[in-house]
């Protein structure tokens, strides 16, 4: 940023001593002029000159040409001499606006580019190189900000699709299943029991998903103040492995952790919570079967480290640039039972960032890693 202001400020410079040298040059020539024009006024040059004019065309006779010549022009010398300096200092002045007025209409010309959004790459004078700058750094600014909101406008667009997709889905099958608890006059309390049983799940993944919308919304739209605490991490990922058992049964998976004893770290332990929420979720859920989650927490000079490990299919590159996007998922079967809306790993990032911290993603082979790194004060 220094350098850059010292390149504009140089730019600047040489633009003031171009208009300094004009200015001088034509103070010059206007000394120039003036000096000629008092050597013929005073040095006989312009007597001759307006005697020979009125004898020849006016007149027919010298003498009556030098009289006149004296009446009207001699006697009145200073003030011609001062009408005709009146009439350089105009020219002069005239041509020295111009110059300026030059400068402000290619400048007007890069401005009426940048409105009527063209194309043309915009060129002004060398003295304007500054000027030139600015207004293409203001052309790629406004380009980056209308692709900005184009793709706000795309993911609004997402917004609604994945609301009527993930919303209508488990809203359908409660609405199905609860019609025919109403309409089945004979059955049996089996399959009452099944039937209440998958209503109820369907309401709940229902709550998880609206919950998840209004939780990104509330992270996008709000400013969230961090509730700092110091927490024993160690202690903490403990508790949350023991929380994921019954999930990680599920696909006889293995966690384990890795971390030196009673790590303390100052953080919004809440916020904290869902993310590390997330990224095991994430991890149980795009595991292979019988295969184990590594979870390893370091603390490196001013900073902490926490990184899940999982193994599972690959993720391309063009989806691991994406994988923190709002509503974008790895599954493109979007399965209801193994992803949310696609907001999880949207929200860590807000979070992680709202602590003065980073979150990667990693792919090799079929090694998946997470990273979280946070500020150790």
């Amino acid at each position: 940023m220094n350098k850059r202001k010292e390149r504009i400020g140089s730019e600047y410079r040489r633009l003031r001593t171009k208009i300094f040298v004009k200015t001088v040059g034509m103070m010059i020539a206007a000394i120039m002029i003036i000096y000629v024009i008092y050597s013929n006024l005073f040095f006989g040059r312009f007597a001759n000159t307006m005697v020979g004019f009125l004898e020849r065309f006016v007149y027919g006779d010298y003498d009556r040409a030098l009289a006149v010549y004296q009446r009207v022009f001699r006697n009145n010398m200073t003030l011609i001499f001062m009408l005709a300096i009146l009439a350089v200092f105009l020219v002069i002045l005239r041509l020295y606006l111009n110059s300026f007025t030059g400068y402000f209409n290619e400048i007007n010309r890069g401005i009426d580019s940048l409105v009527e959004e063209n194309t043309e790459e915009i060129s002004l004078s060398p003295e304007l190189a500054a000027v030139e700058k600015k207004i293409r750094f203001i052309r790629r600014t406004l380009e980056k900000r209308k692709q900005e909101t184009e793709a706000a406008e795309r993911r609004k667009n997402d917004l609604v699709v994945y609301l009527a997709h993930d919303l209508k889905t488990p809203l359908t099958s409660v609405i199905g299943y609860q019609t025919l608890l109403r309409d089945e006059n004979r059955i049996s309390e089996e399959l009452r029991e099944k039937y209440l049983s998958i209503s109820l799940e369907k309401a709940e993944h229902l709550e998880d998903l609206i919950n998840e919308f209004f939780e990104i919304t509330r992270f996008n739209l709000s400013h969230i103040t961090l509730a700092y605490s110091s927490v024993n991490l160690t202690r903490f990922l403990e508790q949350l492995i023991f929380e994921f058992r019954p999930m990680l049964a599920e696909k006889n998976l293995q966690c384990d952790l890795e971390a030196d004893p009673d790590i303390m770290v100052r953080c919004d332990v809440d916020k904290m919570q869902r993310v590390f929420d997330n990224l095991l979720r994430n991890a149980v859920n795009y595991s292979f079967e019988n295969s184990t989650v590594h979870i390893l927490a370091v603390r490196e000079e001013r900073e902490v480290k926490i990184r899940f490990v999982n193994c599972g299919n690959p993720i391309p590159a063009e989806k691991l640039a994406r994988i923190f996007e709002q509503f974008y998922r790895l599954d493109s079967a979007r399965s209801s039972k193994s992803g949310g809306a696609g907001l999880g790993l949207a929200i860590a990032k807000e979070i992680v960032e709202l602590h003065g911290g980073s979150i990667t993603a990693e792919s090799e082979d079929e090694r998946i890693k997470f990273e979280v790194t946070i500020p150790d004060s």
